[in-house]
């Protein structure tokens, strides 16, 4: 199955970064989209309805457009299949629809999420519309830009476009909890530096779970790293 790691280069049996190690396993756990995900949210709407139209998740980097899209294709039991704009060009978009037309003939559904969809030209995003408006795949985009802008209004009137939120203070500060809870030892800062982790990753989730890790990484057993240290 193609996914991010692979369309990067990192090989799945690579060392996992701490961010991975942490990603949700149940939608229930992603943090700082409730808006979307909570009771009265679009997604959890669809979800109840049976029903999972095709979107564009806008928002910025680190804040869960990836892992949504991933537990969206468990939650619906449809094959994921993930590639990034950055990565891919015209033969990997035709094998990606080809592999779901092979799926979608044994009856089973495919969830076809693209990063960074608006790197993609107007001619390669025109390319998505036979396939989205045959039911062949179920489209998640995901972009940090603007969507109507960058992506193609025949395509966008296809989708519904869903805003990710920088996640705040508590959300983040979950997180740390979440890899204080893995690590099995508290996060070996002063609370000061603790709060500074949390003003610099500037509401990026997987960027402050890379700062710890560097933390528990560069700490050692000494004693609890201050601001000036970091």
């Amino acid at each position: 199955m193609n996914d991010l790691f692979s369309a990067s280069g990192l090989s799945e049996g690579a060392p996992q970064p701490l961010a991975d190690r942490l990603r949700p396993q149940t939608l229930s756990d992603v943090v700082g989209q409730d808006h979307l995900l909570g009771p009265d949210g679009p997604l959890r709407r669809m979800l109840e309805a049976g029903r999972l139209s095709s979107i564009i998740f806008w928002g910025p980097p680190g804040v869960g457009k990836t892992t949504i899209a991933r537990l969206l294709a468990s939650e619906t039991d449809l094959e994921f299949e993930a590639i990034s704009a950055i990565f891919s060009g015209v033969k990997d978009l035709r094998a990606a629809f080809e592999r779901a037309e092979a799926r979608r003939s044994t009856g089973k559904g495919t969830l076809l999420f693209v990063d960074e969809i608006h790197r993609f030209n107007k001619a390669q995003q025109d390319g998505f519309l036979p396939f989205v408006e045959g039911g062949i795949v179920t489209l998640v985009g995901a972009t940090t830009e603007n969507p109507s802008f960058e992506i193609n209004g025949a395509l966008l009137s296809r989708c519904q476009v869903m805003v990710l939120r920088r996640l705040d203070e508590d959300g983040l500060g979950l997180l740390i909890d979440r890899a204080e809870a893995m690590e099995g030892q508290k996060l070996p800062v002063v609370p000061a530096a603790r709060a500074a982790l949390i003003d610099m990753a500037d509401g990026d989730g997987r960027y402050l779970l890379n700062l710890v890790e560097q933390v528990y990484t560069f700490a050692g057993k000494g004693e609890p790293l201050s601001v000036e240290a970091m």
